[in-house]
């Protein structure tokens, strides 16, 4: 074999094993992950449930209840990037919401959810529509932790964002939701991707 013709199959030998190496490596690393949990206070779930309005999460979040904190309903972080500290980036939720209006016979579903980190806004798109909508706010009282490469927020508060209430108000046809409305509380515990 003449020279040229080794060095040709050693430099086909090396790309052939960096793009093992490569391969190996993007299979290892983990993706991101964690979960929101939405916790809706009992005040707020009473005052739903007089006006016929009814919140549920759609897999693959999931549902919960404790008498004293009221309902939960938990989203699993599906993608994510950024941190929370810098207010940059933000996490992808799995799972979807649905509203539905007893009175009415109204109801509308999200998926897609999405936590921003600039924009400190929830937002998640009705099924068959393209366009998030910017559905609740973390408020209140907001901590910033980390333990890691673990980011964790908590708010006191979660708000209905003024162009949420009116979405909801527009599409279950009624006027219960209203901007700025506290819903219960907040909590996010994100990993990166690695």
């Amino acid at each position: 074999m003449s020279r040229h013709a080794v060095r040709i199959a050693a430099a086909v030998a090396g790309l052939a094993l960096a793009a093992t190496a490569a391969s190996a490596t993007s299979a290892t690393a983990a993706p991101a992950a964690g979960s929101v949990v939405i916790h809706e206070s009992n005040s707020f779930f009473q005052q739903a449930a007089q006006a016929g309005i009814v919140a549920v999460p759609l897999p693959t979040a999931t549902a919960g209840y404790d008498a004293a904190s009221g309902l939960s309903a938990s989203f699993p972080v599906t993608d994510g990037s950024g941190t929370l500290n810098n207010f940059f980036g933000g996490v992808n939720l799995g799972g979807g919401l649905l509203f539905v209006d007893a009175k009415t016979g109204s109801a509308v579903s999200f998926h897609k959810l999405a936590f921003a980190f600039d924009t400190w806004a929830v937002t998640a798109v009705p099924d068959g529509s393209t366009t998030p909508v910017a559905l609740f706010d973390p408020a209140g009282n907001n901590s910033i932790t980390s333990s890691g490469s673990t980011q964790n927020l908590t708010a006191d508060a979660l708000v209905l964002d003024a162009e949420g209430a009116q979405y909801l108000d527009s599409k279950l046809h009624t006027t219960f939701f209203t901007a700025g409305q506290n819903v219960g509380s907040f909590a996010l515990s994100y990993t990166p991707a690695s």
